[in-house]
């Protein structure tokens, strides 16, 4: 059998022959699907726009199984260029080569498919002005790392290739001091410890990250529990040992310990709410975004070499539920 192909304006199909079968899935449809380069099917692959028979594909190195129908559904393209819109954001610290801020929870971090404006990016070419442009590329200038777009906390961005350079480095390093905060469903138990499990798209549903045991990269979280109510709900501080896709929501999650809000990955109301007086249990089940926050950054200056710290309180839709459990104010994490 012949591999053959097939392809709309948005969609891209490959019956895989089986002389194609063990080969890597991305050089298999960079062959087959002649408009898109191999990083290009790399990149959507591991965005989770491929599927196999209707399971999405988690590694761009995943063998071609025969006879398999493969699908490549990639997004509808955006602008190349973000526009600066004036979007007023925090700012903790800045000098020449990079700015630090608190986001805020609804901003999102870089222009992709439905959100094409009104994000960091286009503040940071606002506020940054030509400084900006050309530093990391064009869809995401400036940008290090990302924050979900409901996750609030302390980001930093690179201002010059410098920075931008040795701070990925350190990203990719792990060699920072990062710090989570996070409200999670019942008591985890040890109240601290580790929780490693590899990170890969959900099979059933592409939006979704989760934990696999085929397939996935590897991921590790360390987490302490600062305090609990009832037992009901615990406000955990988080650190990763690891950078993945939706981590700390994922891992806890796998736990039976989501995130309070968590619009992904808490899918019924947990068994853990009944201890709950009624007001405190609707406020947390209303809670309209996922309860993490971003609380600490440490990193030697990409330049000086100047050890830098960055720490901030949870916003206030966040603080004042972890009032209403009676967990006190969180300053020091």
């Amino acid at each position: 059998m012949s591999n053959e192909a097939a392809s709309d304006a948005s969609v891209h199909t490959v019956r895989a022959s089986a002389a194609a079968a063990g080969q890597r899935v991305d050089r298999f449809l960079a062959e087959h699907l002649p408009a898109f380069s191999r990083s290009r099917v790399k990149t959507l692959i591991e965005a989770g726009f491929a599927s196999r028979d209707g399971t999405p594909v988690d590694t761009a190195s995943e063998p071609v199984r025969a006879g398999a129908l493969y699908r490549l559904a990639p997004p509808p393209p955006v602008s190349a260029t973000p526009q600066p819109q004036a979007i007023p954001f925090p700012i903790l610290y800045e000098d020449a080569d990079l700015l630090v801020l608190d986001k805020p929870a609804g901003l999102v971090v870089h222009p992709a498919p439905g959100n094409q404006d009104g994000t960091l990016v286009n503040a940071l070419l606002a506020h940054c002005g030509d400084s900006l442009p050309g530093i990391g590329g064009e869809r995401r200038p400036g940008i290090v790392h990302r924050l979900d777009k409901d996750t609030s906390g302390v980001m930093v961005v690179a201002k010059s290739e410098q920075a931008l350079a040795t701070l990925s480095a350190s990203f990719a390093a792990h060699t920072l001091d990062r710090a989570y905060l996070a409200l999670c469903w019942g008591l985890p138990n040890p109240a601290a410890g580790e929780i490693e499990g590899a990170i890969g798209r959900d099979p059933r549903d592409r939006k979704r990250m989760a934990v696999r045991t085929g397939g996935g990269k590897a991921a590790l979280t360390r987490y302490r529990t600062i305090g609990h109510a009832l037992g009901a709900v615990a406000l955990l501080q988080l650190r990763l040992a690891t950078g993945r896709t939706h981590q700390i929501r994922v891992h806890l999650a796998s736990r039976g310990h989501p995130v309070v809000g968590d619009p992904l990955y808490l899918r019924r109301i947990p068994a853990a709410a009944r201890s709950l007086d009624e007001a405190t249990r609707r406020a947390l089940l209303d809670f309209p975004r996922q309860a993490l926050h971003a609380a600490r950054l440490g990193f030697s200056h990409p330049r000086t070499g100047a050890l830098l710290s960055f720490a901030t309180p949870p916003p206030p839709d966040m603080q004042a539920l972890i009032d209403l459990l009676g967990l006190g104010s969180v300053t020091e994490t």
